[in-house]
């Protein structure tokens, strides 16, 4: 995926998270990569465009 198309915190509560909260997701999501952890949020980010809940905006 190009950079910024989805993330931690995109697929993790989106509008409902504070701005810190986004932060710390995205800080902990550089220094804790795994592959495994990009193919979940590759899966959540579909998951979140199928079915969006209460957190879009």
């Amino acid at each position: 995926m190009k950079p910024g198309i989805t993330g931690l915190w995109q697929v993790s509560g989106r509008s409902s998270l504070s701005w810190d909260e986004s932060v710390r997701l995205d800080l902990s999501y550089v220094e804790n990569w795994t592959l495994v952890g990009d193919l979940t949020i590759l899966l959540k980010t579909a998951r979140a465009a199928l079915a969006p809940g209460e957190t879009a905006h």
